[in-house]
């Protein structure tokens, strides 16, 4: 029996912390040695376009008692996809209206608004404020084999930002996933060791090129981690993205692709 739980868990753009360090993980296995051989070269490509996030309770209107004081409700990670536009899971985010600080590469906090979620596919769109940053590039071809290289980028519960290298084990888990009101039909399964609080982030290649967006560990019936992490496939990244607001066009090729892959 497999556990299956999500990494989750005023105006703020004047805010400016110390510039963001991101952790290697040192448990990357042997399959992702080609990544581990440039790994700085790859996060200084793909940094910009992370960030860390987290949601509160949808606003509240002016002058009512908590106006200025929503509750934190969950933190996780997510990714530029265009300008001022981040995805995220969808349990990170919860529901629309919910508002947003992330935090940026360059150390500031910018804030937002949750405009869209999709919880039977896990996935969210965030609009910040006076906030620009490179966004990711997908990859254009969205099958990977078995044993192909992947590293994430996400932020584990109280500790720091952390790239982890690892492999696709699958490109398919064969079942339907749910999970207190949200889910997805299929993902893909990765050699991963996520922790909560990297829900959302990003899954790239060994070029730096978006794959997939995580969404939840694997634990045994006895809550031990399986080194297993799932996430969602790019074609239903895009087509979501493209029926939410506009997108480039390598997004709207991807959007039109089966998010089924060949057995390889």
């Amino acid at each position: 029996m497999l556990l299956l739980a999500g990494c989750a868990g005023g105006d703020t753009n004047s805010a400016l912390l110390e510039p963001r360090t991101i952790d290697v993980d040192a448990a990357a296995e042997p399959a992702g040695g080609v990544i581990s051989s440039h790994i700085q070269q790859l996060q200084a490509q793909t940094g910009p376009s992370y960030v860390t996030l987290v949601v509160h309770e949808q606003e509240k209107r002016a002058g009512s008692k908590a106006a200025n004081s929503p509750e934190a409700l969950t933190s996780g990670s997510g990714f530029v996809v265009s300008n001022g536009i981040i995805m995220t899971a969808g349990h990170v985010a919860v529901k629309r209206g919910n508002s947003v600080d992330a935090r940026a590469s360059n150390g500031r906090i910018y804030s937002g608004t949750v405009i869209a979620v999709k919880p039977e596919n896990d996935m969210a769109l965030i609009r910040l404020r006076g906030f620009s940053s490179a966004a990711v590039t997908p990859s254009p071809n969205h099958c990977m084999r078995r044993g192909a290289p992947v590293f994430s980028l996400g932020k584990p519960h109280a500790r720091n930002d952390t790239a982890r290298i690892g492999s696709v084990n699958s490109m398919s888990f064969g079942r339907a996933v749910k999970y207190s009101g949200f889910g997805y039909p299929d993902a893909i399964e990765l050699r991963l060791a996520t922790k909560k609080g990297e829900s959302g982030g990003p899954l790239f290649d060994d070029k730096g090129q978006l794959t997939g967006m995580l969404v939840s560990t694997l634990s045994d019936a006895n809550g031990r981690p399986l080194n297993l992490a799932h996430a969602i496939s790019t074609p239903a990244l895009a087509k979501f993205l493209c029926s939410n607001t506009s997108c480039s066009g390598n997004w709207q090729q991807l959007a039109q692709k089966a998010p089924t892959c060949p057995a390889i």
